[in-house]
């Protein structure tokens, strides 16, 4: 019985080791297109691209939800 409470133990702990681990990344971490309004700078770099690669109409049909409709 004490082998079973010790490997309970030592999950819980891992457990709550890897849980805080997690939560302090999600809390620290800096998302890029906060780095990019931070540094200025949107023509440069992979944001031109993304902004170049994107496409000029919604590939999904015209819903009002996801794709707004187009007047006309």
């Amino acid at each position: 019985m004490k082998y079973e409470n010790a490997m309970l133990g030592g999950l819980f702990v891992a457990c709550l080791l890897v849980c805080t681990l997690v939560l302090g990344a999600m809390l620290t971490a800096t998302p890029a297109s906060v780095q990019l309004a931070a540094h200025g700078s949107v023509a440069t770099g992979t944001a031109a691209s993304i902004l170049l690669a994107s496409p000029a109409q919604c590939a999904l049909p015209a819903d009002g939800v996801i794709c707004p409709r187009q007047p006309g």
